[in-house]
């Protein structure tokens, strides 16, 4: 579980990231949560976006894909959200909660 503190310096460090993976009409599929898994633990943290063919609401895919990589929500804003997990091999530091 995140701070409000770590989640402002993820949400910071989000802002310069493009996304990585795309959700598209089929929803979220297990190939794409595996891509997302994959993903994530490369990273840790991975911007997401929605294209408009997919007409699932943004919290609903935000949420569902973080249950299905055990990973946080950082911020979802509009068609794109951004998840964060931390990885075996630590990327990035988080400030102390």
């Amino acid at each position: 579980m995140l701070t409000s503190k770590q989640r402002a310096f993820l949400r910071s460090m989000s802002n310069a990231l493009d996304p990585v993976l795309q959700v598209g009409k089929s929803g979220v599929t297990p190939e794409f949560v595996i891509s997302a898994d994959e993903a994530l633990e490369k990273r840790e943290l991975v911007k997401i976006s929605i294209l408009q063919s997919c007409g699932d609401d943004p919290k609903a895919v935000a949420e569902t894909v973080r249950g299905r990589t055990r990973s946080d929500i950082v911020q979802v804003i509009g068609g794109k959200f951004v998840l964060y997990r931390k990885a075996n091999k630590q990327v990035i530091e988080l400030p102390k909660g």
